[in-house]
């Protein structure tokens, strides 16, 4: 394995490394000897750009979580399209993605990892909560538009659907649940809150 590789862009080029190796061998296989040899370059690199190995699995970490941010402007867009169960049961399956799911676990596993994350996220655990806030922005535009009941509990809403799709989700990466699953699961969570009118024929 070449050891001098240039990188063009070397920080997501590891992160992609990292996130191989994460799908291929979990969390337990990730050192950062692994991901250099993943990326095909020297060792050296990681530590040029990361202080520690810690520090460029928090990077990481913070790179799924910037990702968000697209995905919830496109679910806040789309509100008042569809049926609320329908974006739901989309958002949850693009957003509980293998890696996705095994940055979860890799959060879940590693402590010092948590800790450092403690800076961006000091409550919950980093991924989820940040994606129990695009659900609970999601539905709290919903509400405005009158598809959620104004006295819905939101803030209990958004953490239940997540809490339920990472359940369906983890452990099933070369299954995932097929999309009538998901949607049952979300449909008897907001079953109390929704405000939809029925569909008519035209």
């Amino acid at each position: 394995m070449p050891t001098g590789v240039a990188l063009q862009d070397p920080r997501e080029q590891l992160f992609n490394a990292a996130e191989r190796i994460l799908l291929r061998d979990g969390a337990g296989a990730l050192t950062s000897r692994a991901v250099t040899t993943e990326a095909g370059c020297a060792k050296g690199v990681l530590h040029r750009h990361f202080a520690d190995f810690d520090e460029f699995l928090a990077g990481l970490v913070l790179d799924r979580i910037g990702r968000l941010d697209a995905q919830a402007a496109a679910l806040r867009e789309a509100a008042g399209t569809g049926t609320v169960a329908d974006r739901l049961t989309e958002a949850l399956t693009e957003l509980f993605g293998p890696v996705a799911v095994a940055v979860v676990g890799l959060v879940i596993s590693r402590d010092a990892l948590r800790t450092r994350l403690r800076r961006t996220t000091p409550r919950g655990l980093p991924l989820l909560t940040e994606a129990t806030a695009m659900i609970a922005s999601y539905l709290g535009v919903e509400r405005d538009l009158g598809r959620i009941a104004a006295d819905a509990d939101i803030d209990a809403l958004a953490p239940t659907l997540i809490g339920a799709g990472h359940l369906l989700f983890a452990g099933q990466e070369d299954a995932p649940p097929k999309a009538e699953h998901v949607r049952r699961t979300v449909t008897t969570v907001i079953a109390g809150a929704v405000r939809e009118a029925p569909t008519t024929s035209t």
